[in-house]
């Protein structure tokens, strides 16, 4: 895609022996005025020490991000080439992803070899600050009123990318390519200039960072302006405002989750940013209609968004089929950065559960536990053509999960002024400052297999603060809120807190189990949150879903998958209320994980229609394991009668 200005042969063989070196050796922002009234303990102050994400943490580094390099750089990504055109966000997600990994898993090699791309990207870069390809190649700057065009959505790539790097490192060399960039969309789109929305919303997002990281207003007034733009009358042609890219009506009028799902879930992150850092709650009460209808209508169990693959987004209300389910990896990311931000705004647990639920699900099923398969839409049925790919010429799933997977632990905890909350059970260390003291907090969590969760809390002095611990929905006979999904019968047990031994009374504000306090060292917080198996329907109104059931437990959904049966068949399964299910942990089989058995029975059609039902030997797996033994069936949504067997 860059238009290179020295010999594209020689910049190609220093990449590729770069890569090659670091394939071998792979195994402070300003805070406004305005801003979210709860704040993250920052990925880079929790360490993770449980036995399942720090091992994705650690293949994430090892494994994907010298794949993914490998593949940008077989692929051409980095030089003239014009079926890339589009495809230089890959690069700068890449980067921003190995930024954030390095924080974790220091590699002198690999940062070097960061700079190389960051050398490269400069020489695309024109003398104004332009950096896109497009008009190179016949087409013109600032396309117009475009929803297929990513020039915008690039540069924003671009900026988020140049930020990651310098909280890294402290070097300016992208940031100021970045800023550039940043300073001449300024410059020339906006009022009074040339007048456009992005195609594809997510550099709202990335000016909001430059605005924090810089405190300079006029990167915040551009984030507004992109957002005021949809809808507005004065600009472009109204036919060709569509639900598509959410440019039908201004963003603070609109009350649904609309259109391509990627695209809208940055818009409402971004809305939140904007809202908050400019104290405008147009935005902020928009969002919250957007989510009302988001979650209690168009909300796969998987924690999946997009129902359509016409539109790669949003269907009808109830709208949730499962075998053509879109459930694209990068909204599933989309959705997490817009629920952890409305967490940050509201203090309520209900949007962790919605994040935790995309996390565990269907962010999981985007990358093989080998860390080089993907999926870009993770189906929740498959009938055999399903397969994990190598890579995609449109690859910017894998390189989501790229920059998220480091950055997990800061969704764990967050503080206020007077409130420290847990909100991701992880074992991890981390410390805050709280009423002028310095505490450290030491998390032991079996999470997700055990529901076991030990808190040690060691004040530097004693010093009282209200500990919150989130008590997940799916533990209080709510699987998400609202009423799309309802587990079919009343947990056995529930959640039990204890303060050094001693029951503490679980009093629960807003999904959290409040423990307001003196705290001394060595004070210990032990929760027990029951793991059952839950058996769970779909509002009547999900058509797809009717006469079926899902599997839950703890936060993994569960599916049958066809080499754990004899006949290879799961779509003849019947699971109904007698059908006693148990958990067994094996901890040789797909990297150590749960199962679900039990026997359940199948049916099978007889030439006079009826059903012949026999019994049948069940094993499920969690819904991310899916996949990496061959292609073949799987279900999540079961039948819980014979009538309702395919």
């Amino acid at each position: 895609m860059i238009i290179l200005k020295c010999n594209r042969l020689v910049i190609f063989v220093i990449i590729s022996l770069a890569i090659s070196i670091v394939c071998g050796g792979c195994k402070g922002n300003k805070k406004s005025d305005n801003d979210y009234p709860i704040t993250s303990v920052p990925f880079t102050e929790v360490k993770v020490k449980d036995d399942f994400w720090a091992k994705r943490m650690r293949t994430n580094n090892d494994v994907t991000i010298p794949y993914i390099l490998k593949k940008i750089v077989n692929d051409g990504r980095l030089g003239d080439d014009k079926k890339f055109a589009d495809r230089f966000m890959d690069v700068y997600k890449g980067v921003e992803g190995i930024c954030y990994s390095l924080e974790t898993f220091p590699d002198p090699k690999l940062e070097n070899y960061v700079d190389s791309i960051i050398w490269l990207i400069g020489l695309a870069q024109e003398d104004d600050g332009y950096l896109y390809c497009y008009p190179r190649i016949g087409h013109k700057r600032w396309v117009k009123d475009s929803e297929s065009s990513h020039e915008l959505y690039n540069m924003g790539l671009l900026q988020e990318a140049a930020v990651a790097h310098y909280q890294l490192t402290g070097k300016r060399n992208l940031l100021d390519i970045a800023v550039r960039n940043a300073d001449l969309i300024i410059d020339e789109v906006g009022p009074g200039k040339f007048e456009t929305f992005p195609g594809h919303q997510e550099i709202e997002l990335a000016l909001c960072k430059l605005y924090r990281l810089t405190g300079d207003k006029k990167y915040l007034d551009q984030a507004r302006y992109f957002l005021d733009a949809r809808g507005a009358d004065r600009i472009g042609d109204p036919d060709k405002r569509t639900t598509y890219n959410q440019s039908h009506m201004p963003v603070t009028e609109q009350t649904e989750a609309v259109g391509h799902a990627v695209r809208a879930l940055y818009m409402y992150a971004g809305m939140a940013d904007v809202g908050v850092l400019t104290g405008d709650s147009a935005y902020l009460n928009a969002i919250d209609r957007i989510w009302e209808d988001f979650t209690l209508k168009k909300f796969y169990i998987t924690g999946g968004a997009g129902s359509r693959g016409s539109n790669e987004g949003f269907g009808s209300p109830y709208d949730l089929p499962n075998s053509s389910a879109y459930c694209e990896t990068c909204a599933g990311v989309a959705n997490i950065f817009w629920n952890h931000r409305l967490f940050l705004l509201h203090g309520d647990a209900k949007y962790i559960d919605v994040m935790e639920r995309s996390f565990y699900n269907n962010v999981l099923s985007g990358v093989s536990m080998a860390g080089d398969r993907f999926f870009y839409t993770n189906r929740l049925e498959s009938d055999g053509k399903d397969t994990r790919s190598e890579w995609f010429s449109w690859s910017c799933c894998p390189t989501n999960i790229v920059r998220l997977i480091p950055t997990l632990p800061g969704y764990i905890y967050a503080h206020d002024d007077d409130d420290f909350y847990v909100n991701l059970f992880i074992s991890s260390e981390t410390s805050f400052n709280i009423g002028g003291s310095d505490v450290g907090i030491n998390q032991v969590s079996g999470f997700p297999w055990s529901g076991d969760v030990r808190l040690e809390i060691n004040p530097q002095k004693p010093v009282n603060f209200s500990l919150r611990v989130r008590i997940p929905g799916w533990s209080m006979d709510q699987p998400v809120p609202g009423d799309l999904y309802t587990f079919i019968d009343e947990a056995e047990s529930t959640p039990v807190l204890e303060v050094n031994g001693e029951s503490w009374p679980v009093t629960m504000e807003k999904g959290y189990a409040v423990v307001n306090r003196k705290w001394n060292d060595g004070d210990v917080v032990e929760l027990n949150i029951p793991m059952e198996i839950r058996r769970i329907r779909s509002n009547p109104k999900v058509e797809a879903n009717a006469g079926r059931l899902a599997l839950q437990r703890g936060p993994l959904v569960y599916c049958g998958e066809w080499p754990e049966f004899e006949d290879k068949s799961v779509f003849d399964i019947i699971i109904d209320d007698s059908t006693n299910l148990s958990a067994e942990y094996r901890s040789d089989f797909l990297g150590g994980l749960t199962v679900l058995k039990g026997n359940a029975r199948s049916a099978h059609r007889l030439p006079d229609g009826k059903a012949e039902v026999n019994d049948k030997a069940f094993t499920a797996i969690p819904y991310y394991a899916w996949a990496h033994r061959g292609a073949g069936q799987m279900l999540v949504w079961f039948a819980d009668s014979p009538e309702s067997v395919y």
